[in-house]
């Protein structure tokens, strides 16, 4: 994500447009990136990215730089994106099959080098749904968006110990579920 200026943030807070805009043109791609790694589908992911825009268009205005406004956008991000997949929940496994039916098409028409990184991709789509929504996010946050520890904490409004721990149950987790397979 690009460094936004001070100036900016006021300027959109109080309802400039363009400001606004420019903070959207530096942040949507990894809000996007956020969203997919803890939603079901890339659809899911572009509802929540535009969930976390109305919310901060709405709420610039109680922004009090004391975190810095990636930490404070990476919590409106993975907040929505936990409360969506939560509602969406029970319509999780009709979509998946939906996917899985439509990825098995486009997969035949693909190189074998396609399928191989789809089948990983798939893979560790498995194995984060396996986590709990808590350990997901950490893990996200940590290995995919390479936050350290005290982004995650401040991000997640929880303490650095508890994103220790989440982050070790979540490794150890994720290691015992690819062994079996």
């Amino acid at each position: 994500m690009q460094d936004i200026e001070k100036d900016t943030i006021v300027k959109a807070a109080g309802g400039d447009m363009a400001a606004f805009e420019e903070i959207y043109r530096k942040t949507s791609a990894f809000v996007y990136n956020v969203a997919r790694h803890i939603t079901a589908s890339a659809e899911d992911a572009d509802e929540v990215t535009q969930d976390v825009f109305i919310k901060i268009y709405n709420n610039l205005g109680g922004f009090n730089f004391l975190s810095s406004l990636k930490t404070w956008i990476y919590r409106i991000a993975v907040n929505t994106a936990l409360n969506h997949k939560k509602a969406s929940g029970r319509h999780l496994n009709r979509r998946a099959d939906y996917d899985i039916t439509l990825k098995t098409a486009a997969a035949k028409e693909e190189a074998k080098d396609n399928l191989d990184s789809q089948a990983k991709k798939d893979k560790l789509r498995r194995l984060l749904d396996a986590l709990s929504s808590e350990q997901r996010a950490c893990i996200v946050l940590r290995e995919i968006e390479g936050m350290d520890y005290k982004e995650i904490a401040a991000a997640l409004k929880i303490k650095i110990n508890t994103v220790r721990t989440r982050l070790k149950r979540a490794r150890e987790r994720l290691i015992n579920l690819n062994k079996k397979g």
